[in-house]
């Protein structure tokens, strides 16, 4: 069967469906379908870390192989720095523009240095809302008990009391700056309910919610003039050879430049893991998304925390091809958008938490109901065509309207046709160990956003990585910029570096690999 008559079946099969209130399985089948399906228990994909803080931990192979990798700074390397500053914020998305924000506004001298341009990160691609819990029948404590419940109960209680309660002090201070949050006729904030969430409490800019959100934080970091580094890409720390963070090294992507940074505290907010592409995976991911964070933490000697659990995002593009991987919002399910397979059957409740959502698509894709593209490529529809029909005509390009004009451009109408979908690599569930101030174990090292761990357990919940990066990047920044009221510039060296080299030896482990990768591969310029 074509893909046009598949799209026929989907019609036909609607008001079947629409019928059928699909049921949420039981813990014990979700249990069961995740170890069966989801990409995090496929073992031949992982080995156990070989030396290091995490020595032993099993992760992926991709992240075990740059986790041990060597830094590209020579041990001769020239250390002296070319800026000196009180904090500085390597990475330019939503935790990097917070913390750079808040800790200039407590009077330190920041720089924030980001890979790429100045919001080039998945902060800005975020769709699908931020929660916080602002409505009347909404608390904290029930987005607490939320967030466990979909972390399968992994979460660090203090990091994610610390997010739920600072989440409306965070909203208000989005609408302060000039964050246009959708309204509703009485012109209260309108929420959505997301997947996994017992009550509505995402906060949405239709689907440009990441895109309103950094566009606001953009121009509030050019507008109180932080100074700023753009395409400059941290490579390796430094330290002051007894254990604490003294600064960074940066690399000019321009000129390929080194360039030393002393800074009495440093904020690490590089963003996720996407484009090591996990598996095989496509992702929704930027390009500068390869784990930098880790690395660097890593070699100071920062344990990990979860590196073994990836969130594989239920509604990634399949086709047309220029889409694959690319993020299908899953505001469209929490509006009613049904999945559909090949015989034109739901096969999951759509608010379910993404792990199990992931896992049924996978299902259903190995067992022989998916859908096969001309290029080979299977997935399931979304039927999108559906919240028009449910809602009446207009409701996409009233809610969606980034969706729908990502699809015209490549001659696909959401409106009258359902979209090919499958899993794709979205979110870094652990990260680097951190405190509720942001703050590693090693000391004046901090990390804020998705380079960080244990927040979200083993499965993030959906709208709580943009109230995450805000709540975090703010702690880090405030935290850093008050410490370094009390600090004096520390003693620049690699001894960290020294070290690392000299445990890899030991652990006869190959030096070939340098990281971090600072871009994928295809990216880079061949010579």
């Amino acid at each position: 069967m074509d893909i046009t008559a598949q799209q026929n079946l989907v019609h036909q099969t609607r008001d079947e469906r629409r019928a059928i209130d699909f049921p949420k399985l039981s813990p014990a089948e979700r249990d069961a379908l995740i170890k069966k399906y989801h990409p995090d228990h496929r073992g031949h994909a992982y080995r156990s870390i070989k030396f290091g803080p995490n020595a032993g931990d099993s992760t992926v192979m991709e992240v075990a192989t740059l986790l041990e990798g060597d830094s590209p700074i020579p041990a001769d390397f020239n250390l002296t720095p070319e800026y000196s500053v009180d904090v500085l914020v390597v990475g330019g998305g939503g935790a990097g523009c917070a913390a750079a924000l808040h800790a200039h506004a407590a009077g330190s001298n920041v720089l924030l240095a980001t890979k790429l341009r100045l919001g080039d990160s998945n902060s800005v691609m975020a769709q699908g809302g931020m929660q916080i819990a602002v409505a009347p029948d909404d608390s904290p404590v029930q987005h607490f008990l939320d967030t466990l419940k979909g972390g399968h109960m992994k979460n660090d209680h203090d990091l994610l009391k610390t997010m739920v309660e600072e989440g409306p002090s965070i909203a208000q201070w989005l609408l302060e700056l000039g964050v246009l949050f959708d309204r509703q006729a009485d012109g209260n904030l309108h929420v959505k309910k997301g997947g996994g969430s017992s009550k509505a409490r995402l906060l949405t800019c239709s689907d440009y919610t990441g895109l309103e959100i950094m566009r606001v934080l953009k121009d509030e970091v050019l507008n109180q003039k932080v100074p700023l580094l753009e395409f400059g890409a941290v490579i390796e720390l430094l330290s002051d050879g007894a254990g604490t963070c003294t600064g960074a090294v940066l690399q000019d992507l321009d000129n390929k430049r080194h360039i030393v940074v002393a800074a009495k505290t440093v904020i690490l907010a590089t963003g996720g893991i996407g484009r090591l592409h996990i598996q095989g995976f496509p992702t929704s991911n930027h390009y500068g998304a390869t784990g930098d964070a880790l690395v660097l933490a890593y070699r100071m000697g920062v344990p990990l925390v979860q590196i073994d659990t990836f969130q594989y995002h239920p509604s990634g593009g399949v086709y047309p091809e220029q889409l694959v991987g690319a993020l299908v919002t899953e505001g469209i399910r929490s509006e009613g958008g049904h999945l559909v397979n090949a015989h034109g059957e739901r096969f999951v409740n759509e608010l379910d938490t993404r792990d199990v959502v992931s896992s049924s698509i996978i299902r259903e894709c190995e067992e022989g109901r998916g859908v096969r593209t001309a290029s080979g490529r299977v997935g399931v529809w979304l039927d999108t065509p559906l919240l028009d029909v449910e809602h009446g005509p207009g409701t996409l390009d009233k809610h969606f309207p980034a969706m729908v004009r990502q699809y015209e451009r490549y001659g696909v109408d959401i409106r009258k046709d359902p979209v090919l979908i499958y899993p794709t690599l979205h979110y870094q569930n652990g990260g680097v160990k951190i405190d509720v101030k942001g703050e590693t174990p090693v000391g004046n090292l901090f990390v804020a956003g998705e380079a960080s761990g244990g927040l979200h357990g083993r499965n993030r919940l959906m709208g709580n990585s943009l109230l995450d990066l805000m709540v975090f990047g703010k702690r880090t920044g405030l935290t850093a910029a008050e410490r370094a009221k009390s600090l004096s510039q520390g003693k620049l060296t690699l001894t960290h570096v020294e070290q690392f080299r000299e445990e890899a030896q030991r652990h006869q482990v190959s030096s070939e690999l340098t990281s971090p990768m600072v871009l994928p591969a295809y990216t880079r310029h061949v010579s």
